[in-house]
């Protein structure tokens, strides 16, 4: 018999580099510090640093900026249920950075365990996609990318905090992609891939810490360790070692401009 199920998390178009760099020298000190500031190099240096920095102190910036890990891991699972052939019903963000997904289908099965397993490997797994297209300077890609995303979590919200979320991120993506001046949408893509590669780990970290005190019993990992007989303790060290996983193989993109 299908049954909903829900899944939360707990707690809380191609343009290249070169089209940031500029057109012709400016022999003039203050136009050679502006270009060597808009070299690949550089956006990627800063960016990491300030998104790593945003993860590690924590706090207010990291609640604000989590809503955007919260929603690609909701989409994970969104994703996840389509591609195994549950019936979608619909997402929900909440103010303290949980979410919800909910499909009906077997409550068990390969389908289902994909399905839960999805969501905390979702921002690592987009992080390091788009470091490979911003390896490749594809930044534009990146941003058609985002705008499908955050589209397709809009047309599955259910509450109103989340459509206000999402929209919101709407607004930045636009003010970036078609009021910003062009050279804002590296920096801006860098940013946000450096923080969906470390902003997945986090959760991780969090998730064993609450388990630890007994305060996520239906967390995606608990889940998984009742539909399989794998621990639910050894579901964490999976997702741990995925999303490290990821952010190094994504750093190592990011940071190729940086070697060379």
């Amino acid at each position: 018999m299908s049954s909903p199920v829900p899944l939360a998390l707990e707690g809380p178009a191609g343009d290249t580099l070169s089209t940031f760099r500029a057109a012709t020298p400016d022999p003039s000190p203050a136009g050679s510090l502006l270009e060597q500031a808009q070299t690949p190099a550089v956006i990627t240096l800063v960016a990491g640093g300030v998104a790593l920095l945003v993860v590690l102190v924590g706090g207010t910036p990291w609640r604000r900026a989590r809503n955007v890990v919260t929603m690609v891991h909701e989409a994970g699972h969104a994703l996840a249920a389509v591609l195994v052939g549950r019936r979608l019903q619909g997402i929900k963000l909440h103010s303290d950075t949980s979410g919800v997904t909910v499909s009906r289908g077997k409550p068990e099965g390969p389908g289902m365990a994909f399905t839960a397993m999805a969501g905390y490997l979702a921002p690592s797994v987009l992080g390091l996609l788009f470091a490979s297209l911003l390896g490749a300077d594809l930044v534009g890609t990146v941003l058609v990318l985002i705008a499908l995303l955050l589209l397709g979590v809009l047309v599955l919200i259910r509450n109103a905090y989340g459509v206000f979320t999402v929209v919101a991120s709407a607004v930045v993506l636009a003010l970036v992609a078609f009021v910003a001046p062009v050279e804002v949408q590296a920096p801006f893509s860098y940013l946000l891939t450096w923080f969906l590669l470390f902003g997945g780990v986090r959760p991780v970290i969090e998730l064993q810490l609450k388990r630890r005190r007994g305060q996520a019993r239906d967390s995606d990992a608990d889940q998984l360790g009742r539909l399989t007989a794998v621990p639910p303790a050894l579901w964490v060290l999976v997702f741990a070692v995925a999303t490290i996983s990821c952010l190094f193989a994504g750093g190592l993109w990011l940071l190729e401009p940086v070697a060379t």
